[in-house]
């Protein structure tokens, strides 16, 4: 892109700066529309699964929604509580929402389009998602009120422990394709499955990881079983209590947006990214990103699916789970696959 400005006849250190705010112009606003729609489809299969109609007044199908949400919400007056910490406050959506975009900058949706092609993305956005509950731990202590503090603490917990799992399945992938790049990881995947399967979850190692991955990243983004953080039943809801307009849109916003990260991850990592499911030529007639596309769409599903259908669970299940069950499990996996490669791959070689 950087070249096409430079043709137009712009200074190049200009035409670096137009060409990244546009990529990333490129990627905020679609994705802003799409959590918008997501909302929508994330309602909708509730309400199926549930034998409900779900939204159906506002535009054609209820696809409008969303958008009367957003701005019921942005006529609202932003409340803040006179013994809040007002500073911290204010921030604590504003880096939730940021935070949530930034991880979006080396994820890949076709061959060379990405913003950030950089050769440790997997590795940056284990550090940027690490930084998501900073938002939320702030928001909780600066409420000054006892529920949203509670949830600040469960988040902090429930976020580090599944981390640590999510980094050693990470791990898993990074031994079998050798890079921490996603394109490279995405295109190590080409025939994986017996030269036909794009993907690694046709792999005997790596399917368990893949579902330990899933169920992991429902915990990290909050979502049920595992919205332990906004338990209405015990928490009101949770760390964001207190807030009220365009606040609380933020947090709707960078949850929703974490949601599709880890759909699109899921896709990335396990899935074969943009390539389409089986390595024949005539499926290669589909652009990647459409592949791309509903396969991330495919994960949204599931996620709503389970959200529809599985009880909460109680927080020493969750922290159980966490800690005695994926945490071991990946580290063995860890060990197994290294032994495994080092036996075929490597020949045994010390």
């Amino acid at each position: 892109m950087t070249d096409f400005f430079i043709s137009l006849g712009m200074d190049a250190g200009w035409a670096f700066f137009v060409a990244t705010l546009a990529g990333i112009l490129l990627i905020a606003l679609p994705l802003m529309l799409a959590v918008a729609m997501v909302i929508y489809v994330d309602r909708k299969v509730w309400a199926a699964i549930n034998l409900r109609r779900g939204p159906n007044v506002v535009g054609p199908f209820g696809l409008l929604q969303s958008f009367a949400d957003g701005l019921k919400v942005f006529l609202q007056e932003t409340i803040i509580p006179s013994a809040s910490n007002k500073g911290i406050f204010i921030l604590a959506p504003i880096i939730t929402f940021t935070v949530a975009l930034l991880a979006w900058a080396v994820i890949p949706f076709d061959a060379g389009v990405v913003l950030a092609d950089i050769n440790v993305g997997l590795l940056y956005i284990l550090a940027i998602s690490s930084l998501s509950v900073y938002g939320v731990t702030m928001a909780g202590w600066a409420s000054n009120s006892k529920y949203p503090f509670f949830s600040a603490m469960r988040a902090a917990a429930q976020m580090i422990s599944y981390e640590v799992s999510i980094g050693f399945i990470l791990v898993c992938v990074v031994l079998y394709a050798g890079t921490f790049n996603l394109t490279g990881i995405v295109e190590a995947q080409r025939g994986h499955g017996l030269g036909i399967v794009n993907g690694y979850w046709f792999n005997i190692l790596l399917f368990p990881m893949w579902v330990m991955f899933f169920i992991s990243a429902l915990a990290e983004t909050q979502r049920v079983p595992f919205d332990l953080t906004e338990a209405e039943s015990e928490l009101v809801a949770g760390y964001q209590t207190e807030y009220s307009s365009m606040a609380f849109a933020l947090f709707w916003l960078g949850e929703y947006a974490n949601i599709l990260l880890m759909c699109a991850l899921n896709t990335l990592l396990f899935f074969g990214g943009w390539l389409p499911p089986v390595d024949w030529a005539p499926l290669y007639w589909v652009p990647g990103f459409i592949w791309f596309l509903l396969k991330t769409f495919f994960f949204f599903f599931m996620f709503s699916w389970v959200m529809a259908t599985v009880p909460r669970y109680r927080y020493d299940q969750l922290m159980r789970l966490g800690w005695k069950v994926f945490l071991p499990l990946s580290l063995l996996f860890v060990f197994l696959i290294s032994g495994w490669l080092m036996l075929t791959r490597y020949g045994g070689a010390a």
